[in-house]
């Protein structure tokens, strides 16, 4: 779920920029960040948010 959630942020802020503003990719970047962050802290605001929406880690 977080995956295809984070695809999906990446590829409307991609779309959005193109379309509208550059200032999009900010977003583009935060997504980017979160997930590097993520891969060595192993905490991932999203993945937070899935659990108490009741998303299950295997899901």
């Amino acid at each position: 779920m977080l995956r295809l959630i984070a695809g999906f942020f990446v590829m409307l802020s991609v779309l959005l920029a193109a379309l509208y503003s550059l200032h999009w990719l900010w977003f583009t970047a935060f997504v980017g960040l979160n997930l590097f962050q993520s891969a060595f802290s192993d905490w991932c605001p999203m993945m937070t948010l899935l659990r108490r929406l009741g998303v299950r880690d295997d899901a």
